[in-house]
């Protein structure tokens, strides 16, 4: 018998199990000379391996018949095994993470597995997933014997994660303080951050004999992260009064200020470290002015957060003293703007005022908003997120106007010191402008099949002023922000961001049209609205006009702030909306991506309706104009069993020879008006 045939009946051709290739040409393509066979064998081998190292522990070894089947392969094949992932795992990964360094020595010198080769590994305290490496692996699961072995035999001591994560710093968050060290001592780099800058510090603020070692190990105590916060800033916005008290010996600056203005005891006041507050204000210099200003935020914080309307009065009883033991009285400064927002309230400057306030749970709320803004300032990320909150509350209590006058401020100021296309301001508007649809819809429950009304206490929201004000706080730069999008690299998420403005642009015109009633009003949504027309804004990725959006059942607006997401109002299609939009002057033919025309969306039988339909075709839409599959809307009217539009009405001879002369490619170039050819053209597939 041949050598060849001795390897056929292996199951494959020109390779020896034992040896590897024999007469493959090119190294790499040998596995491909594999027979399904042979190839499901190893497939089940390396399920079997995975399986064995998912179930074994520090001191376990790989079973012998699985060390018998690896050994019956050549060294070739046995590396293809091992290397094989399963979950984003291979199992040299696994058995990293379970901590056997048994089956790992055994993977790498046996089998040759990758040392570097990265898996997937689910943090269990975040459930984030990073990809990394098998040291990065071992040294977050808390496994020191199996750290020592992978640096032993030569892993990279700095690989990062996709994060930008060394795995020191990575041991630090985890508080496996014997690992730091041994890295440390292996010469594992300490000062070298994340993507984000976090630093080994940084990570290690809720142990203070991790922050000790890492400060002798040379550690820079006032190094900053991405928001230009120190250790020192983590450290009291996790309440850790022991890891500050070491910062500050150590040198840690108390007067840095983050991104956002903080330092250390206006972060201790907005947290509600009081332990802290108390410390710093004790052990550091600052003026009668901070003093107080400090006392009254970490008043208002308690009563946001905790309400502890008896803390905050007394903080706000302390800064007072302090004011009034000045000649002339300490004045708060700068001074807050009457805001409509906040009832055109102003702060109390006497005990009195404080008192009368102190019986009256809303007007500490509003004292707390004044307070905030003016030693905040009102793009602090703290006072938006106070303002979100409290605008909740007044939902919760169905105090629905002071809600949108509250959300309303907080999207003028996102608008303003950000952009339409940021996250934030997108998730801002959703909320507002469901609030709105939803208290002019009303909301319908379906119990045992019965309509139950859920009561509104107000039946007039939302009004005129607030709908035109949204409105025009969303299109003032919606044309520029479209522009934005033009420009390269194009940012996935603010494409999406885009798209959900546009939505809430078509329900608040929806709004508009529902509550103007005055000559005045409707002549100035009119005049608006022509204005976006005419600007012939589209969707990022379907390049959908509004009027797309309006004859859609699709168009719903969703918000993270209302927990209602089953429930969602539906307000399109719209036939008072699709009638204001062409007569604004919007192109009834207008084509998305997919050279879809609005009436190709409206005759979908989920959006079919025969007013909305006969509608666009009354004001000129094209029954026969082919989209990108080849649709056109009068197949899909037809063939609706609920259709009764006379469609001969809306057909003419030029639609007609159009179609005829697409359908059959009759050449028709240069033997026709330029005008008709390109009326033809919109006719073709």
């Amino acid at each position: 018998m041949s050598s060849s045939n001795s390897n056929s009946d292996n199951g494959t051709a020109g390779l020896n199990l034992k040896t590897g290739p024999t007469n493959v040409g090119r190294d790499n393509d040998w596995l491909s000379y594999i027979v399904p066979s042979m190839q499901r064998k190893i497939t089940k081998l390396n399920y079997d391996l995975i399986e064995e190292c998912k179930r074994c522990k520090e001191d376990s070894v790989l079973s012998k018949a699985i060390r018998d089947d690896l050994e019956s392969y050549c060294r070739d094949i046995r590396r293809e095994i091992v290397k094989k992932m399963r979950n984003g795992c291979a199992p040299l990964f696994i058995a990293c993470k379970r901590g056997s360094v048994p089956v790992a020595e055994y993977l790498v010198t046996v089998c040759e597995a990758d040392i570097e080769q990265r898996g997937l590994y689910e943090v269990p305290e975040d459930h984030t997933f990073h990809f990394v490496t098998p040291l990065w692996c071992a040294v977050v699961s808390g496994k020191l014997p199996m750290v020592k072995y992978l640096i032993r035999i030569g892993c990279d001591i700095n690989a990062t994660s996709d994060s930008g994560s060394t795995p020191v710093r990575s041991a630090c968050f985890m508080t496996h303080v014997e690992i730091v060290q041994y890295l440390v001592e292996a010469g594992a780099d300490i000062k070298k951050p994340n993507i984000n800058g976090g630093t080994c510090l940084i990570n290690s603020v809720q142990s203070t004999h991790l922050c000790l070692y890492l400060i002798n190990k040379g550690a820079d105590v006032n190094a900053k992260d991405i928001q230009e916060k120190t250790a020192l800033h983590y450290a009291i916005q996790e309440h850790r009064l022991e890891t500050t008290k070491l910062l500050l010996e150590h040198g840690a600056d108390p007067y840095v200020r983050s991104r956002y203005g903080d330092d250390a005891l206006r972060t201790a006041c907005i947290k509600g470290a009081n332990q802290i507050f108390d410390y710093l204000k004790t052990h550091l210099e600052y003026s009668d002015e901070r003093i107080a200003e400090a006392h009254e935020l970490i008043g208002s914080t308690f009563l946001d957060e905790h309400n502890e309307t008896r803390v905050a009065i007394l903080h706000w009883r302390l800064a007072h003293h302090i004011r009034a033991s000045h000649t002339p009285y300490l004045e708060k400064l700068p001074k807050v703007p009457l805001r409509k927002a906040y009832g055109n309230a102003v702060e109390f400057t006497t005990l009195e005022e404080l008192d009368n306030i102190a019986t009256d749970m809303d007007a500490m709320r509003i004292q707390s908003l004044l307070i905030c803004e003016r030693i905040l300032g009102i793009t602090h990320k703290d006072m938006l997120f106070r303002l979100t909150f409290r605008g909740a509350s007044y939902a919760d209590a169905l105090q629905l106007q002071r809600c949108i006058d509250l959300w309303r401020l907080l999207l003028e100021v996102r608008v303003a010191h950000c952009s339409i296309l940021h996250f934030d301001t997108c998730y801002a508007a959703q909320a507002l402008v469901r609030l709105m649809v939803d208290l002019h819809k009303r909301k319908w429950n379906q119990p045992n099949g019965e309509m139950n009304p859920i009561v509104i206490l107000d039946d007039v929201l939302p009004i005129f002023e607030d709908v035109f004000g949204v409105f025009s706080l969303m299109t003032d730069t919606i044309v520029e922000a479209q522009e934005l999008l033009q420009v390269r690299p194009v940012f996935k998420k603010q494409q999406e961001n885009f798209d959900r403005i546009l939505k809430c642009v078509a329900h608040l015109i929806f709004l508009l049209n529902s509550t103007a009633t005055t000559h005045e009003q409707k002549k100035l949504v009119f005049c608006s609205v022509r204005d976006l027309v005419r600007a012939n804004v589209r969707s990022a990725f379907t390049c959908d006009t509004l009027l797309h959006l309006c004859v859609s059942r699709l168009n719903v607006i969703k918000s993270g702030y209302l927990n209602d997401e089953n429930n969602l109002t539906i307000v399109f299609p719209n036939a008072k909306v699709i009638k204001l939009l062409v007569d604004c002057g919007m192109n009834v033919n207008a084509k998305n991506e997919a050279k879809s025309t609005p009436l190709h969306v409206a005759v979908q039988p989920y959006n079919y309706s025969n007013d909305i339909i006969s509608l666009l075709l009354e004001h000129g839409a094209d029954l026969d104009q082919p989209n990108k599959s080849d649709e056109r809307p009068f197949n899909l009217i037809v063939s609706n069993p609920a259709n009764t539009i006379p469609l001969m009405n809306f057909m003419n001879l030029k639609c007609l020879a159009a179609t005829v002369i697409s359908k059959y490619k009759i050449p028709y170039h240069n033997q026709i008006p330029k005008l008709l050819q390109d009326f033809v053209k919109q006719h073709e597939p």
